[in-house]
């Protein structure tokens, strides 16, 4: 019998349209022969979703930013006895957050670059600012993905925008020293234990300073190297820090953490319990180069959902 897939993708943040491409890929990728195929976008389906949660087997969640890689939707599917892939309440919203996750990085040991916490309601000036990083800096809301919000600050003088555009999603912000290298990303998969997938290495082309949300969604902007050209025990140091991420924000099933290696040394990013699943999203790739299809991937996932799904 053919097991019945809620796929849940759209919803109202500002990475809707991304979650929408996420969840459009993953329903033509799904294998008929196995599942029946339903379709849920949070903005107009809650009451569908939650009228039909008798009949559901497992979900799919493709939402990314607030609203449903937070943590909430996580809860909803909870409380609606509906089991999903990926990381619970807890490890979604501690992912989540840029600062309680750099926090929870640097108990375990994991290098982070050197950051202070600026608040809309106490004010920190450039000076300030200079004195503690120096420039430049990245500036991030604190609970934003796919790079919404973020800005490069060379200079003093950039500050003050930067911090309005990041306070136009949070009232706190990550003031981050910006250190320069070679951007990867390392993928986990499964449960007891996780596995390290290959690394990507990420080259950003040269119209853009970082990796921000053209680079990352715009088809050709960015060159995507799979397996990452490093040596082996860095591959090595790199996959055992993204495991240990992994861990210590209490993740589940699969996650993608980004990372910097400057001067010999990765440095944690962030770490994403929902990784994008387009055309041009990191995960699928590191899992086609350990030789897993997308449509293997999507089993897994299900499968590792339906572990958890309640009997009786």
């Amino acid at each position: 019998m053919k097991k019945i897939i809620a796929v849940i993708a759209g919803g109202t943040s500002a990475e809707r349209e991304v979650s929408l491409s996420s969840g459009n890929q993953v329903m033509a990728a799904l294998d008929r022969g196995k599942y029946e195929v339903l379709f849920y976008d949070p903005a107009t389906d809650l009451l569908k979703l939650a009228h039909d949660a008798g009949r559901i087997d497992a979900a799919l969640i493709m939402l990314h930013g607030r609203g449903g890689e937070d943590g909430s939707m996580q809860g909803f599917l909870d409380v609606l006895g509906i089991p999903y892939q990926g990381s619970g309440v807890l490890g979604s919203a501690l992912a989540m957050n840029k600062i309680v996750s750099k926090e929870l990085y640097r108990s375990a040991g994991l290098p982070v670059a050197p950051y202070v916490v600026v608040s809309r309601h106490e004010p920190v000036s450039p000076k300030e600012i200079e004195d503690l990083l120096g420039f430049p800096v990245m500036v991030k809301p604190e609970q934003e993905g796919s790079s919404i919000g973020l800005s490069l600050v060379k200079s003093p003088t950039e500050l003050e925008k930067a911090l309005e555009k990041a306070f136009q999603y949070d009232d706190r912000c990550l003031v981050e020293k910006y250190l320069e290298g070679t951007e990867v990303t390392a993928a986990v998969l499964g449960n007891d234990p996780p596995t390290a997938l290959p690394l990507v290495e990420i080259r950003p082309g040269k119209d853009f300073q970082f990796f921000d949300y053209t680079a990352k969604y715009q088809p050709g902007a960015t060159e995507e190297i799979c397996p990452a050209p490093l040596r082996e025990e860095l591959t090595k140091k790199a996959q055992e820090y993204a495991i240990k991420a992994h861990k210590v924000l209490c993740c589940r099933d699969y996650s993608r953490t980004d990372m910097i290696l400057h001067d010999g040394e990765f440095y944690i990013l962030e770490t994403n319990t929902i990784p994008g699943m387009t055309a041009t999203s990191l995960f699928p790739q590191a899992a086609r180069a350990a030789g897993i299809s997308f449509s293997e991937l999507l089993d897994r996932l299900i499968d590792m959902a339906l572990s958890r799904k309640k009997t009786g």
